[in-house]
């Protein structure tokens, strides 16, 4: 038996229904705007992680956490401009790679939680750099000196309840009279947070 060769009659009505049939399949969603589709009021919450080191000249440096903090943020689904963040962090609870260096960064030199237990960070803007990702400009306060800071956010996971974000910045520690140590140690804290928040 030979095989069918279409026509091109055939053909042309072949071609029709592919036609017809791509114009009443669904077309593909535009590519999700995560920050205007998270739009709520959501706190901090206790999962996040908030994480930094100082850089040491031949390598080694200081690396710790925060395993105590509190905070909240609203982002504003029709102006993300409009959204807000605040954060306060105990640094009593400041965990490093040695228990000495722990109690140092508690110390007066550093921290000085004995008159200084909180450092808060309140956004002044927010910028848009993407679907996903927001610069937050705010107001850094530590051992009672307030300075302009700067952080970069990008939306990680997300449900109808909850969010998280990876936020990354870099802070100057000499204007908040924590510069012992340097030059051996860097003056710059370089900060790597998860931020993990539930809606309200």
């Amino acid at each position: 038996m030979s095989d069918h060769v279409p026509t091109p009659a055939s053909a042309g009505k072949l071609a029709g229904w592919v036609l017809a049939a791509s114009l009443l399949l669904p077309s593909a969603p535009a590519s999700a705007d995560a920050l205007s589709e998270a739009a709520g009021n959501y706190r901090i919450d206790s999962s996040s992680k908030i994480n930094f080191k100082v850089d040491q000249v031949g390598g080694g440096g200081i690396k710790g956490s925060f395993g105590s903090y509190s905070g909240s943020f609203r982002i504003d689904g029709s102006n993300v401009s409009k959204s807000k963040v605040t954060i306060t962090l105990f640094p009593k609870s400041v965990k490093a790679n040695q228990a000495r260096m722990e109690d140092f960064l508690r110390s007066d030199a550093v921290f000085d939680v004995a008159n200084h237990p909180e450092i808060t960070f309140r956004s002044t803007s927010v910028t848009r750099t993407g679907d996903d990702g927001a610069r937050i400009d705010g107001v850094l306060t530590a051992r009672g000196k307030s300075r302009k800071a700067q952080f970069e956010a990008t939306v990680g996971k997300r449900n109808g309840k909850a969010i998280s974000f990876r936020v990354t910045g870099s802070i100057y520690r000499s204007p908040y009279g924590m510069d012992v140590g340097t030059p051996i140690y860097s003056n710059v804290v370089q900060f790597d947070m998860t931020l993990n928040g539930t809606r309200k």
